[in-house]
C-alpha cells in the first residue's frame, strides 16, 4: 500500500485527506462452505416439497385422502411463501445472510420432522393437519433459501464467479426435485414403506440444519470481492421497493420469469397425474422428472461459464425463454398420447435444458437491471411473483381438468380420480409462448451492477500504483 493511504473498516481505501480512493477486494475461500451449506438446505427443501407428488396415488390410498387434498400438499408452499416472501426480503437485508440461513434450516428440519409424525405415532385421527403443517413450516423456509444464492454471490463471489456460483446454489433446488422424483417411487414400493420415505427425507434436512447453525460465522466477508459488493444493499427496503415499482424493465422480468417459474413449478407437481391418466407408469413420470432436473441443471451449468465469460445475460434468457416454450407446444400434445415413451423422455430433457438452465442466468440479470438496490429485494420478489402465478396457475389447471370415466389403460391408483388433462395442458402451452414473447419484444436494459464495476475498476486504474493493485484480487482464506 502507498505510503498516502490508509484502509477503512469497510474495505475501501482511503487518503490522508480522507477522500476514496479504490475499494480493495479479496475473495475468501471460506464462501464456498456458505456456498455449500446454502445448497444442501435448498436441494433438502425442494425434496420435502415434491416428494408427495411422485407417489400421489399411494399416499392418498394411505391416509385416506381425496387428490385436491394431495395437490394441496405441494400447492401450500407457494400460498405460504407469498406473504412470507415480503417478510423475507426484509430479514435478508436487514438482519442479514448468515441468520437467515440458520432460521431457514430451522424451519426445515422442523417441518420434516412434524410431517413424519402420522407414520411415527399410532392413533392420529387427522393425519393430513401434520402432513400440512409440515409442509407450512417447510413452505415458510423456503423464501429465505431461494432468494440467498444471488445474494450470497454479490456479497462473496468476484466478479468472474458471480454467475457460477449463483448457477450452483439455485440449481440446487431442482436437483432436490430430481431427488424426489427419484427416491419417492422407488422407496414407496407399497403403502408400508411411507414411513421409510419420510424418515429418509429428515436426514439432509437435520445435516443442514446442523452446518447452518456451526459452519457459518458471518453474514458478509470482512472485504468485499468485487466493486458491486461494497455497494450491495445500498438502498433502504422500503426504497429500494419504490425503485423496483418504477423500473419498467424489472417489471417486465419479473411478470415473464416469474409466470415461467410457476408453470415449471406446476409442471413438476402434476406430471404424474397428467401421465397416469394415458398409462404411464409412476416410475416413468419420476424418470420424466429427472430428466427434466438433470438436463436442466446441465444446460444451466454450460449457460452460467458462458456468461460469466460473456455477459450475455440478455441473449442467453431470451433464446431459452423462446425454445423452452416451443418444447412446452410439445409436451402438451405428446402428453395425450400413448406409447410416446421416448418421445416425452426426451421432450421432458429438453424442456429441462432450456427452461430451467435459464433460471440463475434470469436472477443474475434482475439483480443486474436493479443495481443498486438489495439483491434480496430485487430477486425475492420476482420468485414471490413466481410463487403467486404458480398458485393461481396450479389452481387454474387443476379446475380446467374433467373427471372422465376410469380407462382400461389408465395407471392412477384408487384413490387418484383419473382427470382429462389436455385443455389444462394446451393452456399451459399458451402461457408459456404468451410470456416468451413479451419478454422477447418488450424487455431492454443497461447492466448497472457491470457499468458501476467498470467505472470503479477505471477509477483504481487510475489512481492505484501497479504494485499496488496486485493484491486486490487475491483468494484469502
Amino acid at each position: 500500500m502507498d505510503v498516502g493511504s490508509r484502509p477503512s473498516a469497510g474495505g475501501q481505501r482511503l487518503s490522508v485527506e480522507g477522500s476514496l480512493i479504490a475499494p480493495v477486494q479479496r475473495a475468501y475461500a471460506r464462501r464456498w462452505v456458505f456456498l455449500l451449506v446454502l445448497s444442501l438446505l435448498s436441494c433438502s427443501n425442494a425434496t420435502l416439497w415434491l416428494s408427495f407428488a411422485p407417489v400421489a396415488d399411494t399416499i392418498a390410498q394411505h391416509f385416506l385422502l381425496s387428490t385436491e387434498q394431495i395437490n394441496w400438499l405441494s400447492l401450500v408452499y407457494f400460498v405460504v411463501s407469498i406473504p412470507s416472501g415480503v417478510v423475507a426480503i426484509w430479514v435478508l437485508d436487514s438482519v442479514g445472510l448468515r441468520w437467515a440461513t440458520v432460521l431457514g434450516a430451522w424451519l426445515n428440519f422442523a417441518g420434516s420432522m412434524l410431517r413424519a409424525l402420522p407414520c411415527m405415532v399410532v392413533g392420529i385421527q387427522d393425519p393430513f393437519a401434520f402432513l400440512m403443517g409440515g409442509q407450512s413450516l417447510c413452505a415458510l423456509a423456503q423464501p429465505l433459501i431461494i432468494f440467498s444464492p444471488a445474494k450470497l454471490a454479490a456479497l462473496w463471489f468476484p466478479e468472474h464467479q458471480r454467475a457460477t456460483a449463483n448457477m450452483i446454489g439455485t440449481m440446487s433446488n431442482p436437483l432436490g426435485v430430481l431427488a424426489a422424483n427419484v427416491l419417492s417411487p422407488a422407496l414407496v414400493k407399497k403403502e408400508d414403506d411411507i414411513a421409510l420415505m419420510m424418515g429418509i427425507y429428515i436426514i439432509p434436512a437435520g445435516l443442514a440444519c446442523l452446518l447452518a447453525s456451526m459452519c457459518l460465522w458471518e453474514s458478509v466477508p470482512p472485504t468485499p470481492p468485487s466493486a458491486g459488493a461494497a455497494c450491495s444493499t445500498s438502498e433502504t427496503f422500503l426504497d429500494g421497493l419504490k425503485l423496483l415499482a418504477r423500473n419498467k424493465a424489472y417489471v417486465i422480468l419479473a411478470v415473464c420469469f416469474g409466470g415461467g417459474v410457476g408453470i415449471f413449478s406446476s409442471f413438476s407437481a402434476l406430471l404424474e397425474q397428467v401421465l397416469c391418466v394415458n398409462g404411464y407408469s409412476d416410475e416413468f413420470a419420476g424418470l420424466c422428472g429427472a430428466l427434466f432436473i438433470v438436463f436442466g441443471i446441465l444446460g444451466a451449468l454450460v449457460l452460467g461459464l458462458y456468461v460469466d465469460r460473456t455477459k450475455r445475460f440478455t441473449e442467453a434468457v431470451k433464446v431459452g425463454f423462446c425454445l423452452a416454450s416451443v418444447v412446452c407446444v410439445a409436451f402438451a400434445l405428446v402428453s395425450q398420447l400413448r406409447g410416446q415413451t421416448v418421445a416425452l423422455a426426451a421432450i421432458c430433457s429438453l424442456l429441462g435444458f432450456f427452461g430451467f438452465s435459464v433460471a440463475p442466468i434470469a436472477t443474475e440479470l434482475v439483480v443486474e437491471c436493479t443495481f443498486p438496490v438489495g439483491e434480496a429485494a430485487a430477486a425475492g420478489l420476482v420468485f414471490v411473483m413466481g410463487q403467486a402465478q404458480g398458485a393461481l396457475i396450479m389452481v387454474l389447471l387443476t379446475a380446467l381438468a374433467v373427471r372422465r370415466a376410469e380407462p382400461s389403460f389408465s395407471t392412477c391408483r384408487e384413490g387418484q380420480d383419473p382427470l382429462d388433462w389436455k385443455v389444462p395442458m394446451l393452456l399451459m402451452a399458451g402461457l408459456s409462448t404468451v410470456f416468451s414473447c413479451c419478454l422477447v419484444l418488450s424487455f431492454h436494459t443497461p447492466y448497472r451492477r457491470l457499468q458501476a464495476e467498470a467505472r470503479a475498476g477505471r477509477s483504481i486504474q487510475d489512481r492505484c500504483p501497479e504494485a499496488d493493485r496486485a493484491p486486490l484480487l487475491a483468494d484469502r482464506p
